[in-house]
């Protein structure tokens, strides 16, 4: 059998089909030049899109700003021993809970209970000095009143009466002059003794006080073997054992304090503004059922010229379940019952960062740019670029500017409280 093939219809026949497709693709240039494409609900049936649309309303709003930040203890210290010695005995463990002033740890005492008895014993004999009591509290002592300058006084008293009468006496010429000279050298010499006296007793009064000083030191150390507790709180981390000699500054135990717990959040530039102590804070925790509460009390007086974030911190009452170290988010209430525009969240669009919702002006769908604030599962909070009552779109979708469109169903107000 054999085929003919009539080469000029078979390229009449590729001619008419390259033809077709090139008119095809001018077309579609031309198309694409014209406008953008038309949504398939138009393009079949040429009438206006369906949408259903809901009410912008001005309803009362509580304000937030959402943060995010960590717990960390309130307190957080590292207690070292204050005097050397050999560790006698530590009384708490990884996760003991401890109350303030309560014993944790001590240093071998007996060294430091002897160096008290010894100071105690030379402030007894510095009071015997002084010709007071060997224990008591009464150390007033006038230095002119002591036996040693009672004793210089009463010498130079009668070296003086004896150089006055001696001096009488050479007037009259009855006493030779030697024995005048004689009377005025003894009248110095027990007038430096009493200078002497009242110099001593004031170096035994100033030693009496060096002695009371010594003692309160020595005390000082023995309360200083004991580690008590700073503030109520758990230990944290355990590091001594007993038996260790422990130089000056050994760290042997960390204390945290968690209740209540510090809150330090990082605000951004933004909404630093609205951010004053005082303010409550709600804190939402991974794993965590229920959500806690607390207060901002302390606020950063400048922002962070690297992170551009203002640093602020809160208590927050803890209950047990809370631990330090925890990632939490934070909802910092700004503003109570404040009147604001709120729309389903439906009606939101977001896009590279841009929010925008559609609204309807003379029966055409017209995007129009928002900044929202709070944010809710059915609502979004509009602080700029829509008005009260103006309708928009909900779920638009590939919805475009300018596309005529007709309301499917009565409009619906968004609700806040729920």
């Amino acid at each position: 059998m054999v085929c003919r093939i009539h080469l000029p219809a078979v390229v009449r026949r590729c001619r008419g089909q390259l033809a077709a497709g090139a008119v095809g693709l001018i077309l579609m240039v031309t198309g694409c030049a014209k406008g953008p494409v038309v949504s398939p609900e138009t393009s079949r049936s040429g009438e206006p899109r369906l949408v259903q649309t809901a009410k912008a309303t001005r309803q009362a709003v509580t304000r937030t700003v959402v943060a995010i930040g960590e717990l960390v203890a309130r307190e957080d210290a590292t207690l070292s021993v204050k005097v050397s010695g050999r560790l006698h005995r530590i009384e708490v463990d990884l996760g003991d809970s401890v109350a303030l002033g309560q014993l944790l740890a001590q240093v071998e005492p007996r060294d430091y209970e002897l160096e008290l008895r010894q100071a105690e014993a030379f402030l007894a004999q510095a009071r015997a000095r002084l010709g007071l009591p060997l224990h008591g509290q009464q150390d007033d002592v006038d230095p002119a009143e002591t036996s040693t300058v009672q004793q210089a006084r009463a010498r130079l008293v009668e070296a003086q009466l004896n150089r006055e009468r001696f001096g009488k006496l050479a007037e009259q010429g009855i006493l030779a002059q030697s024995e005048l000279e004689a009377a005025e050298a003894a009248y110095e010499v027990a007038a430096n003794v009493h200078r002497n006296a009242l110099e001593e007793a004031n170096n035994r009064l100033a030693q009496l006080l060096q002695r009371k000083v010594e003692v309160e030191i020595a005390q000082k150390r023995l309360v200083d073997s004991s580690v008590l507790a700073p503030f109520a709180g758990t230990v944290l981390e355990r590091r001594a054992s007993v038996g260790e000699y422990l130089p000056v500054g050994t760290p042997i135990l960390t204390l945290v304090a968690t209740d209540p717990l510090r809150l330090r959040l990082e605000v951004s530039e933004r909404e630093a503004g609205a951010v004053r102590a005082g303010q409550p804070v709600r804190i939402l925790t991974d794993g965590q059922p229920t959500d806690y509460t607390g207060a901002i009390r302390r606020v950063s007086p400048s922002i962070d010229s690297t992170t551009r974030m203002l640093k602020v911190e809160a208590d927050v009452p803890n209950d047990g379940s809370l631990r330090p170290g925890a990632f939490v988010q934070a909802q910092i209430t700004v503003a109570q019952a404040e009147n604001t525009i709120t729309v389903p969240s439906r009606a939101l669009v977001t896009f590279a960062g841009i929010e925008k919702v559609f609204v309807i002006e003379a029966g055409k769908a017209v995007e129009r740019n928002v900044t929202t604030g709070r944010r809710h599962a059915d609502w979004v909070e509009l602080v700029h670029g829509l008005g009260d009552g103006e309708l928009v779109i909900l779920n638009p979708g590939n919805l475009q500017t300018g596309q005529s469109v007709r309301i499917e169903s009565a409009p619906a107000a968004a609700d806040p409280s729920t």
